[in-house]
């Protein structure tokens, strides 16, 4: 049977940032594309799959709020990741877990109440054609989302779903667990990297024993954090690649945990990278919020995200 694309949406109002994100981009670094996907890996897994699909379908990932939809047709939604207030036709949504729209119904983002980015999953899958393997998203190389040259969507614009069927099972909502509350402080864990040994002894001790502050300076590309200066005894670097969560430290000492969006190769020495869920943490934090890092092996690392895949095997 051929897979065939509907309008599920109509924008009314664009709002600030939203973006079209499967799983990521992946193979093309060598050609100096980066990945793109979600920035919240675990936001918009809980969408995807509250929504009965598989991993790696497209999903909306809608910054800051300020968006405006309205249904073009029956549609069944899930919005997992921050709690932007978002309500169907003024009415509260339920977060976390599969809800019904019709026909004509709006659905709108207000503005951060908790996280800053929220995940909007249709049942089928949000459809465009890949560019490079891919539909993700990325403005700065335009490269992705619906129109295939990285816009962020506008008013007026047409969102298309397939109408391929979901997952015959999927739960009626998240378990309280899995629901962050993104006020919190929160603990990156960190794998130590190979530049790590030389930055002093204080400078170790004041990273992983003192808290950091979420800068400003903050987008899809990275996160500057603040808080005391890191020394590091290296001098010039030849460039490195750059993989998702490094936490690289430029001359003023103040660390740049890199995400999504990243170049694909850096010369400032690392601490190490986060896992993909202490990144996906972070993206979810806003400016002046506190975080700590905290070491981790490669074996722990490794067998934290096994499990969290684990949950969406299919």
């Amino acid at each position: 049977m051929t897979e065939t694309n509907h309008v599920g949406f109509r924008v009314e109002r664009a709002g600030p940032l939203a973006l079209l994100q499967d799983a990521g981009r992946f193979g093309v670094r060598r050609l100096g594309v980066t990945q793109g996907g979600p920035a919240d890996l675990h936001g918009w897994a809980w969408a995807n799959r509250l929504a009965g699909n598989p991993w790696g379908a497209a999903a909306l990932e809608v910054t800051f709020g300020g968006l405006t939809l309205k249904a073009q047709r029956d549609l069944t939604i899930a919005v997992a990741g921050a709690d932007l207030g978002v309500t169907l036709d003024n009415k509260p949504l339920p977060l976390w877990q599969p809800v019904k729209v019709g026909e004509g119904q709006t659905l709108c983002f207000g503005s951060p109440m908790n996280g800053l980015r929220a995940y909007l999953a249709v049942a089928g899958g949000f459809s465009a054609e890949p560019v490079l393997g891919s539909v993700s998203c990325v403005s700065r190389e335009e490269l992705g989302g619906f129109d295939g040259h990285g816009s962020k969507l506008a008013e007026g614009d047409r969102l298309t779903v397939s109408d391929k069927a979901g997952q015959s099972i999927k739960p009626t909502q998240a378990p309280d667990i899995d629901r962050i509350d993104y006020r919190t402080p929160a603990t990156l864990a960190l794998l130590p990297g190979a530049q790590v040994s030389d930055f002093t002894g204080a400078s170790l001790y004041a990273a992983f024993n003192q808290a950091w502050q979420v800068d400003d300076r903050a987008d899809r590309m990275g996160v500057r954090l603040t808080g005391p200066r890191l020394e590091c005894r290296l001098g010039a670097m030849i460039s490195e690649g750059i993989g998702l969560g490094a936490v690289q430290v430029p001359p003023d000492g103040q660390p740049i945990a890199l995400l999504n969006d990243r170049q694909t190769i850096g010369g400032y020495p690392r601490l190490g990278a986060l896992t993909p869920l202490s990144a996906a943490r972070l993206a979810q934090c806003l400016p002046g919020q506190e975080v700590r890092l905290s070491a981790i092996s490669s074996e722990h690392a490794l067998m934290s995200h096994r499990r969290f895949r684990h949950c969406f095997a299919t």
